[in-house]
This record gives structure tokens, C-alpha cells and sequence, in this order.
């Protein structure tokens, strides 16, 4: 209501109810002198306060005035008030659209976040059911310097525990379309890096699409740094091979330095390290050694729940084994402390994610028949030898197992 309506409103009132005034008056005036109770009559029904009034014609007029004045007191308190609800009206139809968008996006979040959060442990449940069907058969390969020093390296290890851990990140609940946007890209990186040798690529196109976007990302970086490794694997020049892991190495170091609690960003430096170790020197490659020891630790202490993890550490502790007496001297000589290990420590590795994940890769069969072998185990040996086999070959870390595992049945059958 404009404020012009208003103003017509009150003056149309004033003049209506000083009209009754003058039509009262005008009845006192020539009414009878038995209409004084039928006057009072009247007098009732409108107000209550005029029964108490003088009843000369002079004071009804002042009673009339007075109660004229209520009645726009009232009427302009009407007019506020509507104007007041006008506006929280408006306010109203500019609020529900938003408030609808919060609701939906609170629940939407709840319902991610249900889906894929290691925090929520139904979901957990479903992903552990399916786990043996939809997993990718982890497993990695060893280039050996010239002093046998570890390079252990992975294909794929698995969507479980790296899922996970980009849940358990500021990403498991969706806050904003800007982190539902990132939330599905990373989804969709991860199911890039489980597919073929072309997925991968895409994969890690994409990534290098969004770098700039996400510099600061922890769990996009150790996912870059995952498809750097990914190319790695997947080149055969040694140029290309060391501008991967050097670029790799860079975004897993990154990703560590900006969140230290990221089992995922620990898990991809180390492995990295392992990747150096082939193209540096024998001092840079028992550091690297020292520094893939350290944050594959941290890892395990962080996420000790992936049979990945444990692979890793038996392949360091197998590959420590087989170091040479000179080898460790040039360790001491060079760190103070060289890295001990026994192929025991590095069984009890492989059993450990053999126990955590029954079939879990062909490769942890081939070491565990390597590690009973050594230990004079025959049988034992066999045993998993014939597990192995039992395994397809499908990344190439399965093709170099199987080589591998070739010899060694060689070995055990003579």
C-alpha cells in the first residue's frame, strides 16, 4: 500500500466518523425525554467509556474527539503493522530459494559423505564386501642399484584406503558447490587411475588441467603425484622416466609439507624416493633409501589398516637383506647408522598383508615364496609359488613377477 493510499484511508475515516458526530448531536438534540435509556443503550454497545461521560452535548462532543483520536492511533498502528508484514514478506520470498539450496546441499553432503567416509562405517562395511571384485591387484617392482638398494614402485595400490583418505579430508562433507566440484573430479580421477594404460593418461591430463586451481590441495597433489607414477610405469624412455619421478617427487613433497597427517601424501613420497633411486648415485640412493624408510613408517603409523603398505615394507626389508657387507659399510660410512633388516622382518611384511587381504597381488606371493625359499623352507616356497601362479598377469609388475617367478621355480625343483 502506497504512501498516498494511506494518507486517503485516514482522511476518508476522519470525515466518516466526524459525520456520525454531527448525526448524534443532531439526535440529542430533538430526541425525547424517553429515549435517554435507549441512548445509553447505544452508548453501551460502542463504548464502554461513554456511560461514564457528562451528559451534556458539549461533553459527548469532547468524548467523541477523544475517542476519534483512538480510533486513528489505532488505524495508523494498523497500517504500520501491515507495512511491517509487507516486508518480512518479501523478505520471506527472497529467503525460502536459498534456504531451500542450503537444505538441499546440507543433505546432499550428509548422503557423500555416508557414501564413500571411512568415518561412516556402514558404507565401510559395503566397500569391504565388494572389495575382492572391485579392487585393482596392487602390487610394484624393484630396480635394484648396483648395491641391490630398494626402488619399489606400484601400478595401482587399490581404491580402498586412497579413497578413504580423500573422504576423511575437508572433502567428506560438501559444503559448497566449489568442494562438490572437486569432490567428483576427484572421484573421477581415481576411477581413471583403476582402468587402462589410456585412463591413466586422461587421468593425468585432467590433473594437469586443474593444477593451477588446486596447487594447494593435499589430495589432489598426492593424486598427481600417483599419475606422475602412473606415467612412469607406463614409459619406457629414461628421460621421460626421470622427468616423471622428479616432477612426482616434487607434488608428493608438497603435498607432505602442506598436511603431514596425510597417510596417502607419506605413502607417494616414499615411493617416489624408490623411483629416484634409479637414476642417482650410490650416496643419493641410500639417502633416498633412508627417506623412503622414514615416511613409509609414517604412512603405516597413519594408516595401518592397507596391506599396501605393508607390501612396501617388506620389499625395503627384503632388499636390506641382500645387502652386501661392503654396501652396508658405504651406508655407515656415509649416514652413521647403516639400515638393517632381516628377510624374517620382511616374511613377516608379506604375511601380514597376505593376512590383511588374502590374494591381495601376485607379487607379494612371488616374495613370500622368495623369503621361504631363502629361509630354506622348501615346501613353503612351493606352496606359494603355486598361489602365484595361480594369479593372472595383468599390470606389468605382474609380467615381472611372473619372470621372476619363473626362475625361482627353477631353483626350487632342482
Amino acid at each position: 500500500m502506497s504512501p498516498f493510499e494511506n494518507k486517503g484511508l485516514i482522511l476518508g475515516v476522519m470525515a466518516g466518523t466526524a459525520g456520525l458526530s454531527l448525526v448524534l448531536i443532531w439526535y440529542r438534540k430533538i430526541r425525547k425525554p424517553g429515549a435517554a435509556l435507549r441512548m445509553h443503550a447505544f452508548q453501551d454497545i460502542n463504548s464502554v467509556g461513554l456511560q461514564n461521560e457528562a451528559p451534556n452535548e458539549q461533553g459527548a462532543v469532547m468524548v467523541l474527539h477523544g475517542r476519534q483520536l483512538q480510533i486513528l492511533e489505532k488505524l495508523n498502528g494498523l497500517l504500520l503493522s501491515m507495512d511491517e508484514l509487507k516486508r518480512e514478506v518479501e523478505f520471506l520470498k527472497e529467503a525460502i530459494p536459498k534456504l531451500e539450496a542450503l537444505v538441499r546441499n546440507e543433505l546432499q553432503g550428509k548422503g557423500d559423505a555416508q557414501r564413500v567416509s571411512p568415518s561412516h562405517r556402514a558404507t565401510r562395511r559395503r566397500k569391504a564386501e565388494t572389495a575382492s571384485g572391485a579392487r585393482e591387484t596392487t602390487s610394484s617392482e624393484e630396480a635394484e642399484s648396483e648395491g641391490g638398494y630398494l626402488t619399489a614402485h606400484t601400478d595401482s595400490e587399490g581404491d580402498s584406503e586412497e579413497e578413504k583418505r580423500c573422504m576423511e579430508s575437508p572433502y567428506t562433507v560438501v559444503k559448497s558447490e566449489e568442494d562438490e566440484d572437486l569432490f567428483n573430479f576427484l572421484q573421477q580421477v581415481d576411477n581413471l587411475h583403476k582402468g587402462s594404460e589410456d585412463d591413466k593418461k586422461e587421468g593425468f591430463r585432467l590433473l594437469l588441467e586443474k593444477e593451477d586451481k588446486y596447487e594447494n590441495c593435499v589430495d589432489f597433489l598426492w593424486r598427481l603425484a600417483r599419475a606422475y607414477g602412473d606415467l612412469f610405469e607406463m614409459t619406457t624412455d629414461a628421460e621421460e622416466k626421470r622427468k616423471y619421478v622428479t616432477d612426482g617427487k616434487i607434488k608428493a613433497e608438497k603435498a607432505v609439507q602442506l598436511d603431514a597427517g596425510s597417510a596417502e601424501s607419506h605413502q607417494w613420497f616414499a615411493i617416489m624416493c624408490g623411483y629416484m633411486s634409479q637414476f642417482e648415485s650410490v650416496q643419493n640412493k641410500i639417502r633416498n633409501g633412508y627417506l623412503f624408510k622414514e615416511h613409509l613408517d609414517k604412512a603405516i603409523e597413519l594408516k595401518p589398516q592397507d596391506p599396501f603398505l605393508y607390501y612396501l615394507n617388506g620389499r625395503w626389508c627384503y632388499s636390506v637383506a641382500q645387502l652386501s657387507w661392503i654396501e652396508k659399510k658405504v651406508a655407515a660410512a656415509l649416514f652413521g647408522t647403516p639400515p638393517t633388516s632381516t628377510v624374517e622382518e620382511a616374511l613377516q611384511n608379506f604375511l601380514k598383508a597376505e593376512e590383511m587381504h588374502p590374494g591381495y597381488s601376485k607379487c607379494n606371493y612371488v616374495y613370500l615364496a622368495k623369503c621361504y625359499k631363502d629361509l630354506g623352507q622348501k615346501n613353503n616356497a612351493l606352496k606359494y609359488c603355486d598361489s602365484a601362479l595361480s594369479i593372472l598377469s595383468v599390470t606389468n609388475e605382474d609380467k615381472e613377477a611372473q619372470k621372476d617367478l619363473e626362475a625361482l621355480l627353477l631353483t626350487l625343483k632342482l
